[in-house]
């Protein structure tokens, strides 16, 4: 089998190879800009070219994850982690522009920005279209130049895994998208180390947490994930669902390479659902961490409240006294007694004594362990 042909910006075919298939990846604005040219070439090479609605597809940049189909070809849009030094650059643009709607917290959610990448898959073409900055497909070109023309993919253990000559663009699409779905699993690594460490501040009694703002983006850049995440999964479902209406030869090497499909796309799946199941427990955590927060927050409070009663307790006895020696009568008990004052700074040091231990065996005046 031939290996597939890429290039950023190909010298279009004019017939397909006596093996294997063709790899036709291009980016969005010369995708956009050579249009008729690439919709001539498809239909020379297969007999009909693309849907005018999935053009417009192919070209939308805020396109969600989605799948769709004609009795032609299949289209499939998957959204991959924008590249961290352009979403960077981009929202320095926006700050420039727009100041006070810059973004809080750690640099990781910067990396949260996404572009769909859409495939179109025929019987012997594979067509991409992939933003201009696209390191994934130039990632897997080399990857697929640098593999050994003289291995066959048949003989090649690895074409079960990752790294081995694609069977068919479906196979190849499919494992383009794992190289995507694998970024998100080390941005989830990356986001949790920090959701962790803040979950740390936020519990610690001294701690006086102040990034409120970035944990609500934070917070905000989980249920984006998770919607994301929710839309891919929908999307390689449906076309995993559509591999059981495919016609396929009754022949050893055909049903195996349609069950490799099938296995290769049930992976996917796996990973997508890793990745939701573990932006949803992230998003869980933090919850929990702001709640134990505020019940922190208000256990102190409590604490602080109950000291200053048991005070005013001790001391509301020694203010009846002096309100008492202090009245205006020209008869009292020990008012002209020189030994008076003593015993009765004595005796109210010794109710403030006594109420004060009573009150610190029944731990109203103790700290409360950390």
């Amino acid at each position: 089998m031939a290996l597939p042909a890429a290039s950023a910006d190909p010298a279009l075919p004019q017939a397909l190879p006596e093996q294997g298939f063709l790899w036709l990846a291009f980016s969005r604005s010369y995708f956009e800009r050579h249009l008729p040219a690439i919709q001539a070439c498809l239909n020379q090479l297969t007999g009909q070219g693309l849907v005018d609605l999935h053009v417009s597809d192919l070209l939308n940049g805020q396109l969600p994850s989605r799948y769709d189909f004609t009795s032609h070809y299949d289209l499939l849009v998957f959204r991959r982690l924008a590249q961290q030094s352009t979403a960077a650059a981009l929202h320095n643009d926006a700050d420039a522009a727009h100041a006070p709607s810059k973004r809080p917290g750690p640099p990781i959610l910067l990396r949260i920005d996404t572009n769909p990448v859409g495939f179109v898959v025929l019987d012997r073409v594979l067509l991409s279209v992939h933003p201009d900055d696209c390191a994934v497909r130039e990632a897997y070109a080399s990857r697929l130049l640098n593999v050994s023309p003289d291995v066959s993919p048949i003989t090649d253990s690895r074409s079960a895994g990752a790294r081995g000559i694609p069977l068919s663009p479906a196979d190849m699409m499919l494992r383009i998208i794992s190289h995507m779905v694998d970024a998100y699993l080390v941005l989830r690594r990356e986001l949790s180390r920090q959701l962790d460490h803040w979950q740390a501040e936020l519990i610690r009694p001294s701690a006086r947490f102040r990034r409120w703002d970035a944990l609500l983006q934070a917070r905000l850049a989980l249920h984006q994930l998770e919607d994301l995440c929710d839309d891919q999964h929908t999307a390689m479902l449906n076309w995993n669902e559509s591999l059981d209406d495919w016609v396929v030869k009754d022949t050893p090497a055909a049903l195996r390479e349609h069950e490799l499909l099938k296995v290769r796309c049930r992976d996917v799946l796996e990973h997508i659902d890793r990745v939701v199941n573990h932006m949803r427990r992230l998003e869980h955590n933090t919850e929990t961490a702001v709640q134990m927060h505020f019940n922190a927050q208000g256990n102190r409070t409590n604490d602080i409240m109950r000291t200053l009663t048991a005070l005013t307790a001790i001391f509301l006895p020694l203010n009846l006294i002096a309100a008492v020696f202090g009245m205006n009568f020209e008869f009292m008990p020990w008012l002209h007694t020189a030994s008076a004052f003593g015993w009765t700074l004595g005796g109210m040091g010794a109710i403030a004594l006594s109420m004060g231990l009573v009150f610190w065996r029944k731990r109203y005046l103790a700290r409360s362990g950390e």
